[in-house]
């Protein structure tokens, strides 16, 4: 083997360097002689050149434009008119004006920082004391501070505009949650966490103003810790926590928290056994009771918490969700003894509310990215919105976006009614009954409707650096918090089994008086006959549904609710279009709608879908082939 200090390899170095400075002295006289010829004046025997493509670029010069996000309040036609309409207010307006705009120029920035920069967790600090801390980016304390200002949660609170406070509370939030960076999830939390020391005589008024006031240095978020081991919505069963009374009259919590969203809340309501002298609780959900404890001692450190893990989720990354041993947190009793399932109730309404109307503020940022980019983005010889096909896809995502709106503000109206102490028995009974249908329903559609509006980018709604694949990682969750679309189902059914049918019997009128009223119109005629039809055959089905046993029921559970979320849009479509000021785009978003089969309950029961042998059959397949 030749070394390199040999005579021979020395050699033949020395010759490759008399090679290299050859043709690096060629390539100088070409650069220089092409260079004289494209700045001199060509004679007959200079020869031009057509510039070659790429030539001076390896990628082209041709880029996608993106889609521009401009003020979501002022484009978007159906918030503008449902507000005039119901909510005219001058100064209303130009808060939402404004807020549209600082959305744009200040919080959709803050929002992709916050998925950019997801929450990490310190155990220790650089001495070895465990401090469990969920480090947050300085964006996540940014959205924190500009909820106060903006009185995201306050507004539900100091009910400025009467019955209709929770409406213009819900319009913010409706416009905040796309650009929020998931902020909306310890709003909505904060906002139950009010709600429920409200319904219980305010027994901590420091928390309460806490809770709802505007001023971003008193300004506190709340933490919703029910979810242990066993994990689900089945609290009664499956919370092992348990609280120990100590002498000062106060309570030390020990248990496992499994999922725990907005971790790093300022103060947390959970769920707890109490314990006799003998360490004795009772089973049950008549053995829970509801604490109030702040997350953070008076050291600033976790009261009596250790943080095992952050969840490494689908989507939501943004929040700090983890897994908690609550091992002595000192909290107090908040609700009466055994009744902290009860006590949640409020909470519950108030945080699928919010799931409803996050859901479509979802629905409603991805149709005005596809249409903006539908003006931007040419194929096939024109521009997207010229192809008739792709701009039909967008108008279905249109109009299940605008029956989306339409319902979720329904359900906002019957809250502020209820908590303005003016709704009717009627209204009371329709939000105890359309509370879980439209937070289900629009849940799904979410996902649907993201998933449909990704596509329209083709390849960049896959690309991450775009900020859309968040959309349809963040929009999966919806259907999953606050009770999975079979555990509201559920719920449905045991809302019309409390109260003997009066819900139901609620619903059938309202819908039946909406259609009423808008018989006069001609050109609403076919989409109010399609609901009459619907409405008849549901009530048919309901009347029939109570003498069948309670697993065939069951199984209609999910089509049900399906269908009264259809049935309700479409009511509440053709009432906004019968309006004196509805437009054309109104009449046509109502009969589109009730193009589709608005009762799949019924359609499906006449297939056999609910009969006694459908149950088994149903195991059987899904079960085909398994080995045990």
């Amino acid at each position: 083997m030749l070394r390199s200090g040999c005579p021979a390899v020395m050699a033949v170095q020395v010759c490759f360097r008399g090679q290299r400075l050859a043709l690096l002295k060629l390539k100088l006289s070409r650069s220089v002689s092409h260079s004289s010829v494209s700045v001199s004046e060509p004679d007959s025997h200079t020869h031009t050149h057509t510039p070659v493509p790429f030539s001076r670029s390896a990628i082209g010069n041709f880029f996608q434009e993106r889609p521009l996000l401009t003020n979501p309040f002022t484009q978007d036609a159906l918030l503008r008119a449902y507000l005039q309409r119901h909510l005219p207010e001058q100064q209303l307006q130009q808060d939402l004006l404004l807020f549209g705009e600082r959305l744009v120029s200040e919080i959709e920035a803050l929002g992709r920082q916050c998925e950019l920069s997801p929450p990490v967790l310190q155990h220790y600090d650089a001495w070895g004391r465990r401090v469990d801390r969920i480090l947050t980016c300085d964006a996540w304390t940014r959205l924190k501070h500009i909820s106060a200002q903006e009185g995201l949660v306050a507004a539900g609170y100091e009910r400025t505009y009467g019955e209709w406070s929770r409406v213009y509370q819900m319009s913010k939030i409706y416009l905040f949650a796309p650009s929020a960076g998931l902020y909306t999830c310890p709003l909505a939390m904060t906002d139950g966490a009010a709600k429920v020391i409200e319904s219980l005589g305010a027994p901590v008024r420091e928390a309460f103003e806490r809770l709802t006031t505007r001023d971003e240095k008193r300004f506190w978020t709340s933490g919703q810790w029910m979810t242990e081991r066993r994990g689900g919505s089945d609290v009664s069963s499956g919370t092992e926590t348990v609280a120990r009374r100590q002498q000062d009259g106060g309570f030390k919590l020990y248990g496992f928290k499994w999922f725990t969203s907005a971790t790093d809340a300022d103060m947390t309501l959970t769920l707890a056994r109490i314990t006799d002298r003998l360490g004795r609780s009772t089973a049950g959900s008549r053995g829970l009771s509801l604490f109030l404890a702040e997350v953070w001692d008076s050291e600033g450190l976790c009261n009596g918490i250790e943080v095992q893990r952050l969840k490494d989720k689908l989507g939501t990354r943004q929040v700090p969700t983890a897994e908690l041993l609550l091992d002595g947190m000192s909290a107090q009793l908040l609700s009466e003894e055994g009744r902290g399932v009860a006590s949640i109730a409020n909470m519950l309404t108030i945080t699928r509310i919010h799931n409803t109307v996050c859901a479509v503020g979802a629905m409603r940022r991805i149709t005005h990215l596809c249409r903006e980019y539908a003006r931007k983005r040419a194929a096939f010889g024109k521009l997207l919105k010229d192809h008739a096909l792709h701009v039909q896809t967008l108008s279905r995502l249109e109009v299940e976006t605008r029956a989306a709106f339409l319902f979720a503000m329904e359900v906002c109206r019957l809250l502020g009614r209820e908590e303005n102490k003016s709704a009717s028995d009627r209204e009371t009974l329709l939000l105890r009954l359309l509370t879980p249908v439209a937070k289900l329903y629009t849940a799904k559609q979410a996902v649907s409707v993201v998933s449909e509006g990704l596509e329209s980018f083709g390849g960049q709604g896959y690309i991450e650096d775009t900020g859309l694949p968040s959309m349809l990682r963040d929009a999966q969750v919806l259907s999953i918090w606050e009770g999975t679309t079979n555990v509201l189902s559920l719920d449905v059914l045991r809302s019309i089994a409390k109260s003997s049918g009066s819900v139901l019997q609620a619903f059938f009128t309202d819908v039946t008086e909406r259609l009423l009223a808008a018989e006069a119109s001609a050109a609403l005629r076919p989409a109010v006959t399609s609901l009459n039809t619907s409405l008849s055959s549901l009530k048919r089905f309901t009347l029939t549904a109570a003498a069948r046993p309670s697993e065939t029921l069951e199984l209609s559970a999910r089509d049900l609710a399906y269908s009264l979320a259809r049935v309700y849009m479409g009511a509440l479509l053709v009432d906004h279009a019968a309006w004196e000021n509805a437009t054309h785009m109104d009449i046509y978003t109502a009969l589109r709608w009730c193009d589709q089969d608005l009762c799949p309950v019924v359609s499906r029961d006449a297939a056999g879908c609910y009969d006694p042998q459908t149950a088994a059959m149903d195991t059987a397949l899904v079960y085909d082939g398994l080995q045990n």
